[in-house]
């Protein structure tokens, strides 16, 4: 199986109204990132796979240099968090909104932005909550297991749609090291 990660053709502004739309959601549907959430069901979260998924973001952060901070959650504990060169403290208070959503939802942060803007609400209203701890910006995953939604991860640094891709490469190495095939 593959994972869909981008409409096609690609939106433009000559093509599609909602081309400055899709510059900050990807041009992602809710439909194609609930299935990608379906397609990076893990097998296990141990502690050691959070440490391997935290490791897998690490070393391909540091081979490209980016600026990121990451986070790999089994439930409330954190069990591996990394702050690469060019990251800033306020990537935590990101992640921490960030995995507020996940929490809340159990679905990955860009899915939560782009279902919001595909039905026309105001997330933040719909939900009861606030955008100073609740961030509806692309790069929180939920880590699901056959028992349900297990844990986090997190990116921050990156323009939204970078750190949601950055996350599903990470998981999607992870799962192909684990002998998965997508």
């Amino acid at each position: 199986m593959t994972i869909l990660l981008k409409i096609s053709p690609p939106l433009t502004p000559s093509n599609n109204h909602d081309w400055l739309a899709s510059m900050t959601t990807g041009g992602f549907s809710s439909k194609q990132l609930l299935e990608e959430e379906k397609i990076l069901k893990l097998p296990s979260l141990t502690n050691s796979d959070a440490i391997e998924i935290g490791e897998i973001a690490t070393t391909l952060g540091n081979q490209r240099k980016l600026p990121i901070a990451l986070q790999v959650r089994i439930g409330d504990w954190i069990v591996f968090h990394a702050s690469l060169q060019g990251s800033k403290p306020e990537n935590d208070w990101w992640i921490n909104r960030k995995v507020a959503v996940v929490k809340l939802k159990q679905h990955s942060t860009m899915y939560e932005r782009v279902s919001a803007e595909e039905l026309g609400v105001d997330w933040h209203k719909e939900n009861k909550v606030q955008d100073e701890t609740h961030a509806i910006h692309g790069g929180a995953l939920p880590l699901i297991t056959d028992e349900g939604f297990k844990g986090i991860l997190v990116i921050s640094g990156l323009p939204q749609v970078e750190d949601h891709l950055f996350a599903v490469e990470v998981l999607t190495e992870f799962l192909a090291r684990k002998g998965e095939e997508l």
